[in-house]
């Protein structure tokens, strides 16, 4: 299987939570609404990975012959659902400049709970996920 637009948009998101973590140190009371235009951004490219991962990716380890393929397909496929329900409900709660600007402290926590937790799943995806796709 070839998943090369799966580690470019990997990529692609680790550019973009470097860009909003430099505008939350840059101060998130002064760049909220940049701040709030970048958790768009990256939500709409985030949901569409997740779509493609299901529709693609997922149904193609989970059905394949060899069972340690199709066994950690299906790990990671259940783990990311708690992922992206926790990444739903961070842009939720942040939906709004004025929400991040009167709690930058609050903001600044759970986006570092969040990234990290999404960081950890991109490197995971990257080292253990792939090289198995990339066999299917």
């Amino acid at each position: 299987m070839n998943i090369d637009h799966f580690k470019r948009e990997h990529a692609d998101l680790m550019v973009a939570v470097t860009e909003l973590r430099d505008l939350v140190h840059a101060g998130v009371q002064d760049h909220a609404q940049t701040i709030l235009q970048q958790l768009v951004a990256m939500s709409a490219a985030i949901k569409l990975h997740l779509a493609a991962e299901d529709r693609v990716l997922y149904p193609a380890l989970v059905h394949a012959t060899d069972p340690h393929i199709a066994q950690t397909g299906k790990q990671f496929q259940e783990e990311m659902g708690d992922l992206a329900q926790v990444y739903m409900a961070f842009t939720a709660r942040w939906n709004l400049a004025a929400k991040i600007s009167k709690d930058p402290d609050g903001f600044r926590s759970d986006a570092n709970n969040v990234f990290k937790a999404l960081h950890l799943r991109v490197q995971r995806e990257n080292k253990e996920l792939y090289p198995l796709a990339e066999q299917v």
